[in-house]
């Protein structure tokens, strides 16, 4: 059985993996070069904090306090989540939803 920390990293890499092959970004984990608190798990989305989540149960409300509390000025906060042999999901605050929303309108 895998230990969670190990499967949480597992669930980065592929995240970041996903993102790169879709919007060709250079996206990484971030643990794995500082292990700061208050960092996302993934880094390399320009104005997005990346809160990932790989659980079969998932408290979203718990994983958005914990995104929303460290995103830094200027980031939205999303968690992107998935259970095994899904499809990623991201979830975020309406209002922050918005504020993409309005920016994707007003392009």
């Amino acid at each position: 059985m895998i230990n969670s920390r190990q499967k949480g990293a597992r669930g980065e890499r592929a995240f970041s993996h996903k993102i790169n092959d879709l919007l060709g970004l250079e996206t990484r984990r971030s643990q794995q070069y500082s292990g700061a608190n208050g960092d996302a798990d993934v880094v390399g989305v320009p104005g997005i904090h990346c809160e990932v989540k790989v659980v079969e149960r998932l408290n979203i409300y718990d994983a958005v306090d914990q995104s929303k509390r460290d995103a830094r000025e200027n980031e939205l906060p999303c968690v992107f989540h998935k259970k095994n042999r899904k499809e990623w999901l991201v979830t975020m605050p309406l209002d922050e939803w918005i504020k993409l929303y309005n920016a994707y309108r007003h392009k």
